[in-house]
């Protein structure tokens, strides 16, 4: 086990003394800045499509972005199984220049505690002045600003429910602009799909769209492995999104389209806590970054408009289903579709994995029929062994189902077990309503399903 600190160096110029907390922590620093001033690992071509568009951001806001630049550094580039005592918790300390180290200081206790609630690791946040020299980084606008300036900001994974939020946006004749994220061909292709769909089908209106490719070379940390639980994307993401959002003036919202059976994470059984995804969207981790982007005076918020929706009733209640239908296999839920490499595949949907299950049970309800090409085309053509891949997820669902639907009234003290609710007790009844409703709908999927070890 190695603690760690990562330290964000802005250039050569940048030359700062750092006090490192734990004694004997690994330091590495990271240069984010080249000699041209550009903002390196993506951020400065994000800006650069931001100011194609005649838009420029905010200092706080790039502030924010880096933060989480650093962040997905640490997440993906320290391996937990080597790095952790437990090989899961990490314990990590970062060292980011700001603008104004008075706005952001008095905020790394809220970061610490909802990075820790994200990603599960321990974390410290320090916060120093940039150089003199680069007290400002965002360039200006290289374009005049379209006529048509954007309403809102829309999350654009390449995924059912980021497209189904598209789709409703635009249809309610909108203006919204869509920021994507990604490291990998495999989520830059369906992002690609989406966007393309949706600007032929919409042709007659600009879709604005930014594409931001953060991340960080592999070996990045010298001596440790790398990570693929990527449990702090979601930080990155909404930074972008916020990055997007502080061109558009104050109260412009950020719209992040995820079916509320997702977005809670109820665990399927005592010992897979958070089972069902990541807490990316659990509504007490975005009332977090909520209170962050106030805190420092971002003038945007995050908002879920299907936080209280299944994924099938978003199939269902999708503004424009012909075009939903005829589009939705080429968006991506699964939650590693490289693995079919290992049987022989090309990256697909496995149809076995969390999200996958959820996603066929959404279609099946939603459009009575799913098109999507699986790894596993049929779950009824054999015994699932429960004991493999294949078969893991659908006995956990099984069972949990089964212990569900004999006390539905469960289901009210269940949504409480991935995280506080507490600032959204209002929401309790709907939330339990919607958890309810989705397991009933996978339920409805895997009613033929026999899976158990062999």
């Amino acid at each position: 086990m190695s603690h760690h600190t990562l330290i964000c160096r802005l250039g050569v110029t940048d030359t700062a003394n750092v006090n490192v907390v734990v004694a004997g922590s690994r330091v590495t620093e990271i240069s984010f800045i080249d000699g041209r001033r550009r903002l390196g690992f993506g951020l400065g071509h994000a800006l650069e499509q931001l100011g194609d568009l005649g838009l420029r951001a905010s200092e706080t806001a790039l502030d924010l972005t880096i933060l989480a630049a650093m962040v997905t550094a640490a997440d993906t580039r320290i391996s937990r199984s080597h790095e952790a005592l437990d090989r899961w918790s990490r314990e990590i300390d970062l060292h980011v220049p700001v603008a104004d180290p008075a706005r952001w200081t008095p905020q790394a206790d809220l970061l610490a505690g909802m990075l820790h609630f994200l990603t599960g690791d321990r974390w410290g946040i320090q916060f120093r002045a940039r150089p003199e020299t680069l007290a400002t980084l965002v360039p200006d606008a290289s374009a005049v600003q379209a006529t048509a300036k954007p309403d809102c900001v829309c999350l654009l994974s390449g995924g059912l429910d980021s497209f189904i939020g598209a789709i409703d946006l635009l249809a309610a004749n909108r203006l919204p602009l869509f920021v994507s994220h990604y490291w990998d061909s495999i989520t830059s292709k369906h992002e690609t799909h989406c966007i393309e769909a949706l600007s032929k089908h919409w042709n007659a209106r600009p879709i604005p769209h930014v594409r931001a490719r953060v991340g960080f070379p592999t070996g990045l940390i010298a001596g440790v492995g790398d990570e693929n639980t990527l449990r702090g994307r979601s930080f990155l993401f909404f930074a972008l999104a916020a990055l997007a959002a502080s061109t558009l003036g104050n109260g412009v919202p950020i719209y992040l389209p995820e079916n509320g059976l997702i977005s809670l994470n109820v665990p399927l059984d005592a010992l897979r806590l958070g089972a069902l995804s990541t807490r990316t969207t659990h509504p007490f981790y975005v009332a977090r970054f909520n209170e962050l982007l106030t805190a420092v005076g971002v003038g945007a918020l995050l908002e879920n408009p299907y936080q209280h929706k299944t994924k099938g009733d978003m199939v269902h209640a999708c503004a424009d289903q012909k075009f939903l239908k005829a589009h939705a296999k080429h968006t991506m839920s699964c939650s590693s579709p490289t693995k079919g490499r290992w049987s022989g595949h090309e990256p697909m949907h496995c149809g076995h994995c969390v999200p996958c299950l959820i996603r066929r049970a959404s279609l099946l309800a939603g459009f009575g029929s799913d098109d999507t090409t699986y790894s596993i085309p049929s779950l009824t053509a054999h015994i699932l062994d429960s004991a493999k891949a294949e078969g893991a997820n659908v006995r956990s669902f099984q069972v949990a189902i089964d212990r569900l639907l004999a006390e539905p009234k469960a289901a009210r003290f269940a949504i409480h077990q991935s995280g506080p609710l507490t600032d959204h007790r209002q929401d309790w009844p709907a939330f339990e309503a919607v958890y309810l409703k989705g397991m009933r709908e996978v339920a409805a999927l895997l009613a033929a399903v026999r899976a158990q070890p062999k």
